[in-house]
């Protein structure tokens, strides 16, 4: 059974203020080492089976307390499930960059403008699955999903979908001390956890954590296997998690949803692949 602290709703989480040169700053807190434990979930993409089975190694695990980092209902066979699965265990959670595509087109639009010409196929296709998703989704899933934070911070620990000032550009594993310091040293926590990239890791940078969670669907590490993130007294291991890919593969091929082989591509190959 999960523990009844996991169905805690969203905990305040301060506004972020843009000073001047157009960073953020965060009001000053306390960081206080709690000694629980908290996952976070991040990116399940619509994909119900894989959510599932990591929803059986949460039970496994037993965390004190459960986030997710957004990135919910795109590109996946079940986003209007998975959207209720997660308001009914009131996780708390931020928008990521896809949640925010679905309820705002505007920002895809914007993004796909800052890229080069041979990357707008992608785009396009990307655009099509959004518009079904959408439409899947209805406006009451669009409405709360339109609520979600950009930021949240529980104890230690900081959590952003990709970065504090961008929910679509977010530092990859190879990027350096000082890149990883300067996006997430502002947030003022001991511990940064995002997500977006899928492709986990953790770093230690100059005495603060980074951690990225990788993703529940569409892993780019080359594991097609799930993943999420497990901080134990503030210790963070990253979980790999096993699910039925052939029933989520069938599952695909039969949802409607446009451009479904090339997401069958991209969970059979853990990689990133082009429409």
């Amino acid at each position: 059974m999960l523990r009844p602290a996991q169905m805690l709703g969203m905990l305040p989480t301060p506004v972020p203020r843009r000073n001047p040169v157009g960073s953020f700053d965060f009001p000053n807190r306390r960081c206080e080492a709690i000694s629980m434990r908290v996952a976070v979930i991040s990116d399940i993409h619509g994909n119900v089976t894989a959510f599932e089975a990591v929803l059986a190694d949460l039970r496994e695990t037993s965390p004190d307390l459960i986030f997710h980092g957004g990135d919910l209902a795109d590109s996946g066979s079940s986003p209007a499930e998975i959207v209720d699965r997660i308001r009914e265990l009131a996780w708390p959670g931020v928008v990521g960059n896809t949640d925010e595509m679905l309820f705002n087109p505007e920002s895809l639009h914007d993004f796909s403008r800052q890229q080069p010409p041979k990357l707008q196929t992608l785009f396009a296709a990307i655009e099509e699955m959004a518009i079904a998703t959408r439409e899947a989704l209805g406006e009451d899933r669009l409405a709360w999903l339109r609520t979600l934070p950009r930021v949240q911070f529980h104890g230690s620990m900081s959590l952003v979908h990709a970065s504090p000032e961008s929910l679509w550009r977010a530092p990859a594993p190879e990027a350096s001390d000082a890149e990883l310091e300067s996006v997430y040293g502002p947030l003022g926590q001991p511990t940064a956890i995002y997500a977006h990239i899928h492709r986990s890791f953790i770093r230690d940078v100059s005495g603060m954590i980074v951690a990225n969670t990788g993703s529940v669907s569409l892993s780019y590490d080359g594991d097609p296997r799930a993943a999420y993130l497990l901080l134990d007294n503030a210790t963070p291991e990253i979980r790999r998690v096993q699910y039925d890919l052939e029933k989520e593969l069938n599952a695909l091929s039969t949802c409607g949803l446009p451009h479904s082989d090339w997401l069958a591509k991209t969970l059979s190959t853990a990689r990133p692949q082009m429409p």
